[in-house]
């Protein structure tokens, strides 16, 4: 069986190796080998070559049209919405239009906008060489709940509450996407033609002219730029909805690597993620630069490994704990009590699953280290559960006083702060429900004087002169990701309350770090509490 440390070092390898993996598909991703045979000077009848048609500089023109159909087989079945002749591929726009909205799609339907690239003076339908994509300019999604003021029973907006009664707001409805952005890759690059990569081959139109097989322009879809808070709910009233198209183009590296994220997204959606889950992913990736995505990808990376690494220690801490000895039965229950509103509370906000997932793990751990504090035994007669509790000992009952005594103190300043809170945001703030005002007020004290409830460990270690009966491992761990978590406090969406408790941690572990030096523990000796951090493994003796 192996050993703790040997089983980290796994953990770290594997993790190496992972990381190592990961750059080498995405050098494999960015990175596209041209063809050697034009590479090597062979001229525009290279063998096997694939030449781009846009290196003979044709006149283009863009075209966007609506439709109702999947399939549109000709002109008499769509709008015409955008027209830009002379179409310049090296230069970005921006513009808005007004499309009308079908009978069809007001009534839950959907609409389709046909993007094509063709020849300039020549409609689409007519040239042999256009080059169109398709997207849907509709979705389907669970409308936001309307937040009202609980006691009033005011709604921000009138209007919506009358939407109520002809729609639940659990039954999706169709939403408007009110924005198109569109790339054209511009590299002249040549393609091997025995090698395409799978990626942009779906991407890729080709005719031959002469003896020289040709790619038409590659014309692209940006998904994701298609955020939810862009999106418009539809009404059966209304006639016209604004679209922005957006151009910009766009390199072969950064076109394969985002066909790659809108698949990978795709991919999140058929495990059911939700549209508002899949956001938060489009967010990371539309929200920053390359670079920034880069450092995003390791920073996320050893997130997960101090993730592991913490649980891991914390589990393995308390799972030998036999003791309570210097430990704050109040802060264990509280560090429980917080963490499992705080789930709840995410849980109510919808928050991205990137941060509910390890937020609902740690209420687990958190639950499971209250059944050991207090020394709970459970055992079954019947069908009916018998809870039992552990005696403590004298050493642990002084520990019990000092914490008590600190919880004392605190009640003092702790409860009006949280009572005057709750009263103050159910007078001026606005709910979807009494649960969620519940919820809200439980986490933004939990959030706001949560760092108090630290005291009572502080005050422990205070009175016995000792931090030995920490599980120091795991502090680091998470110390690692509170840092971590100040980076991702500006890169994921989450509530801002949540965002401030990231950097509320950093001075709650200085903290503890303070203490750590103001009383060091001596890992030679056998300390208080019967613990030898150096302690040596005796080795079995020799039989002759």
């Amino acid at each position: 069986m192996l050993s703790r440390s040997s089983f980290t070092s796994l953990v770290v390898g594997v993790f190496a190796v992972y990381v190592a993996h990961t750059c080498w598909v995405m050098y494999g991703i960015v990175y596209t080998r041209p063809c050697p045979a034009a590479a090597g000077g062979g001229g525009g009848a290279a063998a096997g070559c694939v030449w781009p048609y846009l290196a003979r500089r044709p006149k283009l023109q863009l075209s966007v049209y609506t439709t109702t159909r999947s399939n549109a087989g000709a002109e008499s079945n769509t709008d015409l919405v955008l027209n830009v002749e002379d179409f310049d591929i090296e230069s970005k726009f921006e513009r808005t239009v007004n499309v009308s909205v079908p009978k069809k799609t007001r009534n839950n339907g959907t609409l389709y906008a046909y993007i094509f690239l063709h020849h300039a003076g020549i409609l689409p339908w007519h040239d042999g060489k256009q080059v169109h994509i398709v997207s849907p300019l509709t979705t389907y999604m669970v409308p936001k709940p309307e937040e009202i003021n609980l006691l009033t029973g005011e709604s921000a907006t009138q209007q919506i509450e009358a939407e109520k009664q002809t729609n639940a707001l659990d039954e999706p409805v169709s939403h408007w996407r009110s924005r198109l952005t569109l790339n054209v890759m511009v590299e002249d690059f040549v393609f091997d033609g025995s090698s395409l990569p799978a990626d942009v081959h779906r991407y890729m139109k080709m005719v031959q002219l002469g003896k020289t097989v040709h790619y038409l322009p590659i014309l692209f879809i940006d998904q994701l730029s298609n955020r939810v808070k862009d999106l418009m709910v539809i009404n059966r009233s209304t006639a016209e909805l604004p679209l922005t198209v957006s151009y910009d183009k766009i390199s072969l590296g950064k076109l394969r690597f985002w066909i790659h994220m809108q698949d990978a997204v795709y991919s999140l959606q058929q495990f059911g993620f939700s549209e508002k889950d899949a956001d938060e992913v489009k967010g990371i990736f539309v929200d920053t630069n390359l670079y920034f995505l880069a450092l995003t990808f390791f920073v996320a990376a050893f997130h997960l490994l101090f993730d592991f690494l913490a649980f891991k220690n914390d589990i393995s801490f308390w799972k030998k704990k036999r003791s309570m000895i210097g430990m704050s039965t109040k802060a264990v229950l509280w560090r429980c009590f917080s963490t499992v509103v705080i789930f709840l509370f995410l849980l109510d906000e919808q928050t991205s699953l990137l941060v509910l997932i390890p937020a609902g793990v740690g209420a687990v751990i958190e639950l499971w280290k209250v059944k050991k504090a207090l020394k709970m035994t459970i055992k079954w007669q019947g069908l009916r559960p018998k809870i039992q509790f552990g005696t403590y000992n004298d050493s642990e009952k002084k520990t019990e006083e000092y914490d008590t005594q600190a919880m004392k103190y605190l009640s003092y300043l702790l409860y009006p702060l949280c009572i005057g809170g709750a009263g103050y945001s159910l007078l001026n703030v606005k709910y979807k429900s009494w649960y969620s005002w519940l919820i809200n007020s439980f986490v933004n004290g939990v959030y706001a004087f949560g760092f108090l409830f630290m005291l009572p460990q502080l005050f422990v270690n205070y009175k016995m002169k000792s931090v030995a009966h920490l599980p120091w491992k795991a502090f680091t761990y998470k110390a690692f990701n509170t840092f971590i978590d100040d980076i991702f406090a500006f890169i994921i969406t989450m509530p801002t309350s949540h965002r401030l408790a990231c950097f509320r941690d950093d001075v709650v572990f200085l903290v503890y770090l303070y203490q750590r030096w103001l009383y060091p523990v001596d890992k030679s000796r056998v300390n208080e509490y019967g613990e030898s951090y150096e302690e040596k493994p005796k080795k079995k003796a020799h039989r002759e």
